[in-house]
């Protein structure tokens, strides 16, 4: 991997990781195309500059993040991300084998627009419009839903947003307690995939750190992260108030468009 489809890459997952749309499968869909998605290195950038993505969360929502009055802030988050973080853990290899399969990831991308394109009418009279509302039952109910996005293809966005509704959040503030929970979820997954994983890197099995570390990889990871970090700024400050506008209808459409697409592509390639 060169520079330059780092940056696309980083670029794909800030504009992606906060949308309904699965920022996994949009990264796998680009590398794919590249021919690289089988190299450890880049399985591990993909992950690793998902940290940019999220201190994109803590920069634009500072005053909450270091609101130490507001100790249930935190206890929900650490309590939402358990079941990610035991579940991850288990079928961490399962979901390492498919993210070299576009073509189920496809499909999944296609089902998952196909359910967006009824959540607005699924879910009305939301009430719960302010985090202080949300109880830890709710909280750690929206971290199952967030599971669903093990699939690649599926979106943590998506599957937490929805989760927040079907839980009585309206839509802002699903969308909002979905950011809040990305950063310790997608902390965790960058800091098992940096220090804790062994990878198979030129022969040889290392850690994440190691392989950053080698050859010119150190400068894609900072630069990747940046990237990562200043377009997911802009893809958050957009997403709420579309969402507001819009709905999930044109992301539901959206999803089947890409998916079909690249169904197509990867069957005929």
């Amino acid at each position: 991997m060169d520079l330059l489809q780092a940056i696309i890459i980083a670029i794909v997952e800030g504009l992606t990781e906060f949308l309904p749309v699965s920022s996994t499968a949009h990264m796998i869909f680009t590398s794919s195309i590249y021919g690289n998605q089988g190299d450890e290195f880049v399985k591990m950038f993909q992950v690793s500059i998902q940290f940019g993505a999220i201190l994109a969360v803590v920069a634009l929502y500072w005053k909450k993040f270091f609101d130490f009055t507001n100790l249930m802030f935190y206890v929900k988050l650490g309590l939402a991300i358990v079941p990610a973080l035991i579940l991850g853990i288990l079928f961490d290899d399962a979901i390492e084998a498919v993210l070299e399969k576009p073509i189920p990831i496809a499909i999944v991308l296609i089902v998952g627009g196909v359910f967006l394109l009824f959540i607005d009418k699924i879910f009305k009279n939301q009430t719960i419009d302010n985090e202080k509302d949300i109880s830890l039952q709710k909280a750690v109910t929206i971290g199952f839903w967030q599971c669903l996005a093990m699939m690649p293809g599926t979106s943590r966005s998506a599957a937490s947003i929805i989760g927040g509704m079907q839980q009585g959040l309206t839509m802002k503030s699903a969308a909002e307690f979905s950011f809040f929970l990305a950063v310790p979820t997608m902390l965790a997954v960058t800091m098992y995939s940096v220090f804790l994983k062994d990878w198979n890197y030129n022969g040889a099995e290392i850690k994440g750190f190691e392989m950053i570390l080698q050859d010119n990889n150190l400068t894609l990871f900072i630069v990747g992260n940046l990237v990562a970090f200043l377009v997911a700024m802009l893809a958050i400050k957009f997403f709420i108030g579309f969402l507001k506008k819009y709905g999930f209808k044109i992301w539901g459409y959206y999803r089947i468009i890409v998916g079909v697409a690249f169904l197509l592509w990867f069957s005929f390639v």
